[in-house]
């Protein structure tokens, strides 16, 4: 390549040919500044790529950390909650009673071991129910009274049985229903001579029965004592009469005066009882030739369903609820339904005087007879003076009440 020249002065201007050297200098000049470029480049790139890799694996460390941390927490949590549920079943079966009797205690009586033991089936396994053993049962609140049943257990097989009819009470009232059998003999009881039915219905009861307790009332339910006072002749009537009234239950009938006076209009009662006050009420009610039934408001009644034309009760639906009325009422919804299984489709129910301590008690009431769908065949909300009270007059409700034909389902 040549070169030419430029004069500024003369107006020429010369530019210089350029040599071979100069321009493989500046090639290499270009391939450095290439490369260098070309090498930042790949530098960058390689170093921000492992760099993210590097970000993104210390990310999953700590996403794997604070999931191995949540993981820890919820599983104790779930441990803890286990614990809780498992020591508050404890406390439940503490309070209910439903811890089985411990049998293994040193001071167990070998009589209640012998009657708690299984019985096998002597030809095996019975086709029809599936059994293959016999097991006695024993309430399970009596596990909560454990002191008093092996006192009551505690007795020579075979010889009279001690005289602890307070103690067998006390078992009762606490919930330990039923009672184990035991295999002693029955008390010698100066009994005098019967009385023939039905002059034993009111005839007084020797003293070597009952002492000087006394629990006939002659007047209760044939002289009206007040609009709540209902009479036996107008509530069988109710009834359709004596020949559709055969059969009745007098839950806590107390000395058995309704049955007494039931008996005289040619129907059977049975009468609930509960020896109380240390007065022998159950001793009283067989001496006048009835039937009494020891037993408890909170046994289910032993009998089959829809048996009997009429229910009678005074007090019985009072011991299920406070006097304010709050109470448990879930305890008297078991009772009346029980009352209603074992009463026949257009049976009675014969609610008498049952005391409203207040609005509330009177509205629980009142909504839960609503729930049966009874007919009201007689119906009275009313004051009066009640003989152990203070001389107020309190609220009562009295009603007779026919269950409905129920279609089945």
């Amino acid at each position: 390549m040549g070169s030419v020249s430029l004069k500024i002065g003369d107006g020429t201007a010369r530019f210089r040919r350029a040599t071979f050297c100069s321009s493989a200098v500046h090639i290499i000049m270009l391939f450095s500044v290439l490369t260098t470029n070309l090498f930042a480049l790949y530098a960058f790139t390689y170093t921000s790529s492992h760099t993210h890799d590097d970000f993104l694996q210390r990310q999953q460390k700590q996403n794997a950390n604070v999931s191995s941390i949540i993981s820890e927490h919820i599983v104790d949590i779930l441990r803890q909650i286990d614990t809780s549920q498992k020591k508050l079943a404890q406390i439940e079966r503490s309070l209910l009673g439903y811890d089985t009797l411990d049998l293994s205690k040193p001071n167990t009586p070998t009589e209640l071991k012998l009657f708690l033991a299984p019985l096998s089936l002597p030809l095996g396994r019975d086709s029809r129910t599936g059994i293959t053993q016999m097991v006695s049962s024993v309430a399970h609140s009596c596990a909560q009274s454990h002191d008093l049943l092996t006192q009551y257990m505690s007795y020579n097989p075979g010889s009279i049985c001690p005289d602890d009819a307070s103690l067998a009470q006390r078992l009762l009232s606490r919930g330990c229903e039923p009672l184990p059998r035991r295999r002693c003999l029955s008390r010698k009881v100066l009994v005098p001579g019967i009385v023939g039915f039905p002059m034993s219905l009111w005839k007084p009861v020797s003293e070597k029965i009952v002492g000087e307790w006394n629990g006939f009332d002659k007047l209760m339910w044939m002289k009206s004592r007040g609009k709540n006072d209902f009479l036996v002749d107008e509530v069988l009537q109710l009834g359709g009469g004596v020949e559709n009234i055969r059969l009745g239950f007098d839950l806590e009938g107390g000395s058995g005066n309704f049955a007494a006076r039931m008996a005289e209009k040619g129907v059977t009662v049975v009468t609930s009882t509960l020896n109380s006050g240390g007065n022998p009420v159950s001793s009283f009610v067989a001496a006048r030739g009835l039937f009494p039934l020891e037993m408890t408001p909170e046994q289910r009644f032993p009998f089959h369903e829809s048996i009997f034309d009429l229910i009678h009760t005074v007090n019985g639906l009072n011991d299920d609820l406070s006097d304010d009325g709050l109470g448990r009422p879930e305890k008297l919804e078991f009772l009346m339904f029980d009352l209603d299984r074992i009463l026949r489709p257009g049976g009675l129910l014969w609610l008498d005087n049952y005391y409203c301590a207040d609005e509330k008690k009177k509205t629980v009431i009142i909504t839960l007879i609503d729930k049966f769908s009874y007919k009201k065949l007689k119906w009275v909300v009313g004051e009066k003076i009640s003989a152990a009270g203070n001389g107020k007059p309190k609220v009562f409700l009295s009603a007779v009440l026919q269950k409905p034909a129920r279609g089945g389902g």
